[in-house]
């Protein structure tokens, strides 16, 4: 059965990519044959970079297609032989903004929508100077106006990403999750510390897929492991981030990996040096002045200290700032919390 119409236009911010904007994208959806979403913000918001805009609209409309458009993109496809305007700014008229749209949809999409759709009191005057600029009607659906079936707005959202997480897609929430990482030798608390802290800052944490691993594998890695390892780690770590409150606790980084292929192989996969460059809120050391503890899999305190000074140098040298934790679990505790600006008696 064919749609209501042949092209449908929806126009956003998407800063960030909130249920409301899925809302009307997917009743837009419904009624077009083929959806285009167009996505710009002059100035950027923060947190909301074009990259991120673009990562979030394949992730939940990967059928869609969709352009980010920025300055530096229309510099590109006008030096392509393409006639577009200036990149118009939140403050410019209304005209000016609608005349970019006319432009973008007769120059990149090679033709004109049969209809927009909004969730605004624009939508009507923004439908009429398309249709003047294409010199064929253009209708206006209006979507949830009164904002009944997601009642949130993107300004709303951005005074209080955490608070109002539910309006967010889990893929989109956790990219405004903040990452602590913890590093640090064999036995110097880091599985406890991270249990501790999920705990206390009520939210998840990314255990080390690197022990389970070797324990999978009766104490045997090869190679090609270390690079699986790191992968599985990012991706455990991407999977939980949607899932969490404000934080998620790292009990590894592929910065580890990467030591242990070194130490094992005397070398790495370019890929894996790579994931080692990822980058987290939230760094902390733990330091090696605790008792070394032998559960039947560690090397020796030897070992342990040589550890701590790569992670150390390493940290310095890519120029990282971190936090050394010293002490007693729960002094270490305290130490992380005390950098978060969060209160021991306190989860939230």
């Amino acid at each position: 059965m064919s749609k209501r119409f042949a092209r449908g236009l929806v126009v956003g911010k998407f800063a960030p990519l909130h249920l409301g904007h899925e809302w009307l994208i997917r009743q837009a959806q419904e009624q077009c044959e083929q959806l285009v979403l167009l996505n710009w913000a002059r100035p950027e918001l923060p947190g909301c970079e074009p990259e991120r805009r673009a990562a979030w609209l394949r992730l939940r409309f990967p059928e869609l297609a969709s352009w980010v458009v920025t300055p530096e993109w229309v510099e590109q496809r006008r030096a392509q032989g393409l006639q577009l305007p200036d990149l118009p700014d939140e403050q410019e008229p209304d005209a000016v903004q609608r005349q970019f749209v006319a432009a973008f949809c007769l120059a990149e999409l090679g033709q004109p929508v049969d209809a927009v759709f909004t969730s605004e009191a624009y939508g009507d005057g923004f439908a009429a100077h398309l249709a003047r600029c294409f010199g064929r009607p253009v209708e206006h659906v209006e979507i949830d106006r009164a904002r009944i079936q997601v009642q949130v707005s993107g300004t709303r959202l951005r005074a209080d990403i955490h608070g109002l997480r539910q309006y967010l897609a889990p893929q989109v929430y956790g990219d405004f999750v903040e990452r602590i990482a913890l590093l640090g030798g064999e036995s110097t608390g880091k599985s406890s510390l991270a249990l501790a802290l999920a705990e206390t800052l009520g939210t998840r944490y990314a255990a080390e897929y690197g022990r389970e691993l070797w324990e999978e594998q009766g104490g045997v890695l090869a190679y090609e492991d270390l690079l699986r390892i790191g992968r599985t780690q990012v991706d455990r770590e991407q999977s939980l981030a949607g899932q969490c409150r404000r934080y998620l606790v790292c009990e590894t980084t592929p910065l580890t990996t990467l030591f242990y292929c070194r130490e094992m192989f005397g070398r790495a996969e370019p890929e894996l040096e790579h994931l080692a460059e990822r980058h987290y809120q939230h760094l902390f050391l733990c330091a090696d002045d605790c008792p070394f503890v032998q559960d039947g899999t560690r090397r020796d305190e030897t070992f342990r200290r040589r550890q701590n000074q790569w992670y150390e140098l390493e940290l310095q040298r890519r120029g990282w700032p971190f936090t050394r934790l010293t002490g007693s679990p729960t002094q270490r505790l305290e130490q992380v919390l005390r950098h978060l600006g969060r209160s021991p008696a306190i989860q939230r």
